[in-house]
């Protein structure tokens, strides 16, 4: 297979920018060169701005900033020699034919035979492209569709021409899966692939809804975001994100090239007149939403679609919806909403009868898409998850919905029925998809050109909890956590409470697979882990508020005793476990991972000791392993050092202010410049690999006969000289009114566990000690009020209290 180890991007706009801060990332350098700046004195200019606009962007393109050192700008004029010595050069300039065709002849001149070269284009022919290139361009010629922000968006559509070879597409594929982290997506080269295609229909079609029905902008975002499983942002939020006039080419590029049965659909006059006024989304600071300030308080504004006058956002009423937020799986959520769950549609229901229509359609619109755009379904659903962050897929939630149901109701409303489906339903079957444990991925789908299931196929690695337990099997499972039987000795502990909070369940499910003679005796190694969208939030904070208002001191301290036995039986399990952070691993999250033998961490790390927000500190040996983290940093730069030297006091300091600040990574990169992560600890790109990953660092580790590490009794105190310097830090935020009372209150208390007390400094201390410290600190500020009343404030409002 063709290795890729450098790479070119022509054109360093958003996109291209992005893309090369993306291959950064991956620890893959890259020239991104772009035309000569006129009329500057630097002629590469213009891909200089680019690479300043990424490293500035928001979200973050670059997962940690000194990573942008492996970019170097270039222009087009002086800089095409440098093709010569890459592997993989990407296209992407400006969405114009001519224009592409016109670089890629100098191209073709400047690039070595043989290396690989695609287009970014989004809807572009990419045969056409290349038309009348030679032999060897076109053999290495396809499309690489990359989503924007390339660093978070999961989909690549890749592209293959008739003349592409597909040794060359295969090498993409597996390091675009491998080392950039993406769900790689085979489309047909027709306008617009797959993800566009189907996700501009569906916007279109929402804007004529919305007008057809008179609903607001403000509405329809309420029906069309996390109710049925889409983003957040909705429809008209997302466009916002994306900007309008992306939008608005895409559509161009529809209209123009694509005929099918839902041609009709245009770009709304609204939305056309947005376009002329520059009013594209948060770029020109202002779209369908803006930020407005008003007597100094800064408040949303939402566009009312029919008169273009903007007016404070306002909060849609629908009882559907409301009593719909009460279902927590989004199949059935829906099923209720669209009245197919044996009630029927309800009585002047608008946002029922509203996603009724969306939702059918597209439905409708994606069955008559195969074998257009995608050979089977399963394309389709993939592109919709990974380009559009869609929970299911147009056919799994289809199938949610339940197929039969939905058709038979379309047929008694008149609605076109796809042909596609009437062939699943002739055959007896009621379901895109269908479970198959013998599969890797687990399940099968309906083959429309066999008219028989098959099973979805997907790159090895590629695994999850769920498929494990199909095929594997559950070993003991409890309400909060299960253990997974994950095959070759290694056994897997999964979470599945609400948003992964600890409590007792899991707690005891870990202390009894990893103690001696435990559930675990039978495995070699063990993996923690989970397939939700964050690790864990942490502890559960509503139980521990209940406890400490009822004044059950008794209960709370025993609470703390087990989650610290947990943590402990973690680190010190004669077997090593290996924990698997991913999305938000937020307080007892993290001090878990801190415990374990080695951590194999998703790219996406939102990782933090975040207690002080709620009023306490970490209490479960977080506290004790960030100070072993520093004393032990500090000795390894000054072997034999002791006290208080200039690397203690840096190493502390880093500590106090990780902790004390509630700081959280932005990326498992930024999470070891915390200390959460250690050098030895790799990072998996693909969150789909992430268990597998994490499995083969588990048999690692029990194949290279491990050996736990030895309670130390040996620890140097920082003691009360470092507690000294930390205290002061604390006094000095206070003078400078950054911090309130309450909060040097919870400092002094932080530094004081980190310091291990007011001792002598030097003085040798136990890892139980430690634990002590921060079980005995944590319990007496579970007694503040303050502490209850921040608490409370996040259950009810998931944000901070600054009291």
């Amino acid at each position: 297979m063709k290795r890729i180890h450098k790479v070119a991007v022509l054109g360093a706009g958003t996109m291209g920018a992005r893309i090369a801060a993306h291959f950064a990332n991956a620890g893959v350098p890259s020239y991104l060169l772009d035309m000569v700046a006129p009329d500057s004195p630097s002629r590469s200019q213009i891909a200089a701005g680019g690479l300043e606009a990424a490293k500035k962007s928001k979200p973050a393109a670059f997962s940690e900033p000194s990573l942008a050192g492996l970019v170097t700008v270039g222009n087009f004029a002086d800089d095409l020699g440098k093709l010569a010595d890459v592997d993989w050069i990407i296209e992407a300039v400006v969405e114009d034919l001519e224009s592409k065709r016109a670089l890629l002849r100098k191209v073709e001149a400047a690039r070595k035979p043989g290396t690989i070269i695609t287009t970014n284009t989004s809807g572009l022919p990419v045969a056409k492209i290349a038309e009348g290139f030679s032999e060897d361009f076109r053999r290495s010629w396809f499309g690489t569709h990359f989503f924007n922000p390339p660093r978070y968006m999961r989909l690549l559509e890749i592209i293959p021409t008739l003349e592409a070879d597909p040794a060359l597409i295969e090498a993409v594929s597996w390091f675009a899966d491998v080392r950039l982290g993406k769900g790689v997506v085979r489309a047909k080269d027709t306008p617009n692939f797959i993800g566009n295609r189907i996700g501009v229909f569906s916007m279109l079609n929402i804007a004529r809804l919305m007008q057809e029905m008179d609903l607001s902008i403000e509405e329809v975002d309420a029906l069309t975001g996390q109710a049925i499983g889409w983003p957040k942002s909705a429809t008209f939020r997302t466009i916002d994100l994306v900007g309008l006039d992306v939008l608005g080419h895409v559509v161009a590029n529809m209209e123009q090239n694509v005929r099918d049965e839902r041609s009709d659909l245009k770009l709304p006059g609204f939305m056309q007149q947005m376009l002329e006024r520059k009013w594209l989304g948060d770029k020109t600071k202002g779209g369908f939403y803006k930020k407005s300030k008003v007597e100094g308080k800064e408040e949303r504004l939402a566009l009312d679609w029919r008169t273009l006058e903007y007016h404070p956002q306002q909060k849609p009423k629908f009882p559907a919806l409301d009593m719909a937020k009460n279902i927590e799986q989004t199949g059935a959520r829906v099923k209720s909403l669209l009245g197919l769950d044996g009630n029927g549609p309800q009585k002047n229901d608008r946002a029922g009868a509203f996603l009724w229509a969306a939702l059918s359609d597209v439905w409708t619109y994606s069955a008559n898409r195969v074998p257009e755009i995608s050979d089977s379904m399963v394309e389709i659903d993939r592109a919709m998850r990974l380009g559009f962050n869609w929970e299911l897929g147009p056919f799994e939630l289809w199938d949610a919905a339940g197929v039969e149901a939905s058709v038979e109701r379309m047929k008694k409303e008149g609605r076109p029925v796809a042909a596609n489906v009437e062939k699943l339903l002739a055959s007896g079957k009621k379901s895109w998809y269908a479970d198959d444990p013998e599969a890797a991925s687990g399940r099968a789908y309906w083959d429309l050109g066999a008219e028989s299931y098959a099973p979805v196929v997907v790159p090895a690695g590629v695994w999850s909890v769920e498929v494990a337990k199909k095929s594997n099997g559950v070993v003991k499972k409890n309400a909060g956590a299960s253990l997974v039987d994950l095959g070759d000795g290694v056994a897997c502990i999964e979470f599945h409470s609400k948003m992964n909070s600890l409590g007792g369940d899991i707690v005891g499910l870990i202390h009894q697979t990893l103690k001696p003679g435990g559930q675990g005796e039978a495995f070699d190694a063990f993996v923690i882990t989970n397939d939700a969208a964050n690790f864990s939030v942490g502890a559960n904070l509503m139980l521990l508020l209940m406890s400490a208002q009822e004044e059950e001191w008794d209960e709370v301290d025993l609470a703390i005793r087990q989650f610290q036995g947990m943590t402990q039986a973690i680190k010190f399990s004669p077997k090593p476990v290996v924990i698997a952070p991913f999305g938000m691993a937020l307080g007892g999250g993290v001090e878990m991972s801190l415990h374990a033998a080695s951590r194999q961490p998703h790219a996406e790390l939102y990782m933090g000791l975040v207690e002080v927000g709620v009023g306490l500190l970490p209490g479960g040996g977080g506290c004790k392993e960030m100070l072993l983290r520093a004393v032990d940093a500090a000795a390894s730069i000054r072997p034999g050092g002791r006290g208080e030297s200039v690397e203690l006091v840096e190493a502390m300091k880093r500590a106090f202010e990780t902790i004390a600040t509630a700081k959280v990574s932005t990326s498992a990169a930024e999470a070891r410049a915390l200390g959460f992560l250690t050098k030895a600890d790799s990072i998996t790109m693909n969150r789909q690999r992430l268990l597998s990953d994490a499995k083969a660092r588990a048999l690692e580790l029990a194949r290279s006969g491990y050996e736990p590490p030895l309670p130390r009794a040996d620890i140097p105190a920082p003691g009360e000289n470092m507690l000294v310097t930390l205290k002061l830090g604390v006094h000095i935020l206070r003078q400078g009114e950054y911090i309130t009372d309450y909060e040097v209150k919870l400092g002094t208390k932080i530094a004081e566990v980190l310091c291990a007390g007011n001792i002598t400094s030097g003085t040798p201390v136990s890892e139980q000690y430690l634990l002590d410290l921060e079980r005995e600190a944590f319990k007496s500020l579970c007694g503040e009020r303050k502490t209850q009343e921040r608490i409370q404030y996040t259950l009810k409002t998931g944000k901070t209290l600054r009291n």
